[in-house]
């Protein structure tokens, strides 16, 4: 774990609160999209509708536009970071991206979006194992602390 990455804590009867680490700066709220396994979005995503189209992948035909996409890491192919780019151009792209590991492939990515589109998707690493598909997340990522804001399902 990155020593800035610290376990959930809770506030007394408030949203649970995690400290992160950026690795792309930004502000995202949505539901939580928990992916079981690491997706490329290099042939993995569907950059028209959003949908997961990797055959091999568990969560096949989840769709990703305006969701915080958690999942342990990003997988393969440096094109993936010119998929995670268009897919945020075109508004099918995740509004958000937490990890368990950090992905270099992503994190650019979002930032060449920054940089060309004027648009962001931040991208964070904290520990993931206590958020389910559903539950509403909050980032807020400056560049190099961040923190997640976990409303879990009711």
């Amino acid at each position: 774990m990155h020593p800035i990455c610290r376990r959930w804590t809770s506030r007394a009867g408030g949203p649970l609160i995690s400290a992160a680490r950026a690795y792309a700066p930004g502000d995202a709220t949505g539901a939580a999209l928990v992916l079981s396994q690491a997706l490329s979005f290099w042939g993995g995503i569907d950059v028209d509708t959003g949908n997961i189209i990797d055959r091999s992948h568990p969560e096949l035909g989840m769709n990703v536009t305006g969701r915080i996409l958690v999942m342990p890491g990003g997988r393969g192919s440096s094109s993936a970071s010119a998929v995670l780019a268009e897919t945020i151009r075109r508004g099918t792209g995740p509004s958000g991206i937490i990890l368990a590991t950090p992905d270099p492939i992503l994190t650019v990515g979002a930032i060449v979006a920054r940089a060309l589109y004027g648009l962001r998707c931040p991208i964070v690493v904290c520990p993931i194992d206590q958020f389910v598909t559903g539950d509403e997340l909050r980032i807020s990522a400056a560049e190099v602390v961040a923190s997640v804001v976990h409303s879990p399902r009711g």
